[in-house]
């Protein structure tokens, strides 16, 4: 039986652990060659070796221009062509109040949250202009929807990605290429446990993991914490042709998180504090 992704090929970075793994080994099962760009190089090579020959590793820091565009074009030289990119490297960074906030903290997060996006699409669009095809998925986050969920340049530099989808979805439609944008509410990954895989066994990472997924289960309507899964099915829908007519999207996959207090909690406090009484009409 056919894959959703025969024939095609995708680019992903963040490639080695948490979502962009997740979305590697959900594009391969579909049919999908891979190349993966990460700074995580034992993890990445390891991931792709076990992956076979359809999947290849590069070392990446998207905040530098000749490493993304090395990233695409060795796709392109090794494959053939170049049908996916999805822009979903990221990290934490800066937090705390503006005043503490110092430049080159700000310069680090806006470089690997904003600007690795802008390069992503950019070098993209030639490949993907010449075929008249292509689908370029970014992360973003539902803190680019709606503030106070992050911290502050986190949460700018997420809303930047929303805008920058939807800019870059006018130009490119005209050739046939889209650009949507996957926003994700609380996810289960290696960065929720803290730090990157190589700083942490993987029994503290697992451990570190369901402390979360418990503590953080019952913030959205959907009585679970979103798991990397969950997200990689968003980006497999975006990369198909099963999104043909869609794009300029800030697809939410959060739960119903930004739905606000999950209702369990909201009839908790309207009987606490007002008791509901049933109105009962005069005769």
């Amino acid at each position: 039986m056919a894959g959703r992704l025969d024939g095609k090929v995708a680019v992903i970075t963040g490639a080695a652990s948490g979502i962009g793994a997740a979305t590697v080994g959900r594009f391969v099962a579909e049919g999908a060659k891979v190349m993966m760009g990460d700074l995580q190089d034992e993890v990445g090579e390891k991931r792709a070796a076990l992956l076979g020959p359809d999947v290849a590793y590069r070392h990446c820091n998207v905040a530098r221009e000749p490493h993304v565009a090395g990233l695409i074009n060795e796709a392109v030289e090794r494959f053939g062509r170049l049908d996916i990119v999805y822009n979903n490297a990221g990290f934490g960074g800066a937090s705390g109040p503006f005043e503490d906030t110092t430049m080159d903290e700000y310069d680090l997060t806006m470089d690997v949250l904003l600007k690795s996006v802008f390069l992503g699409i950019k070098h993209a669009s030639p490949h993907m202009k010449a075929q008249r095809s292509g689908s370029i998925i970014s992360t973003a986050s539902v803190c680019g929807l709606v503030p106070a969920i992050g911290s502050h340049l986190y949460n700018v530099a997420k809303a930047g990605v929303v805008m920058m989808t939807k800019t870059a979805a006018l130009e490119l439609g005209e050739w046939d290429v889209r650009v949507n944008c996957i926003c994700p509410g609380y996810i289960a990954t290696q960065l929720t446990a803290g730090r990157t895989l190589s700083e942490l066994d993987d029994d503290e990472v697992a451990k570190r993991l369901d402390t979360a997924r418990e503590r953080m289960g019952g913030a959205q309507p959907i009585t679970r914490m979103g798991e990397a899964s969950d997200i990689a099915s968003m980006a497999l829908f975006l990369a198909s042709d099963d999104s043909a007519w869609v794009t300029g999207t800030a697809q939410v996959v959060d739960g119903g998180l930004t739905l606000g207090k999950p209702w369990r909690k909201l009839a908790k406090m309207i009987t606490e504090h007002r008791p509901i009484r049933m109105y009962v009409p005069e005769d």
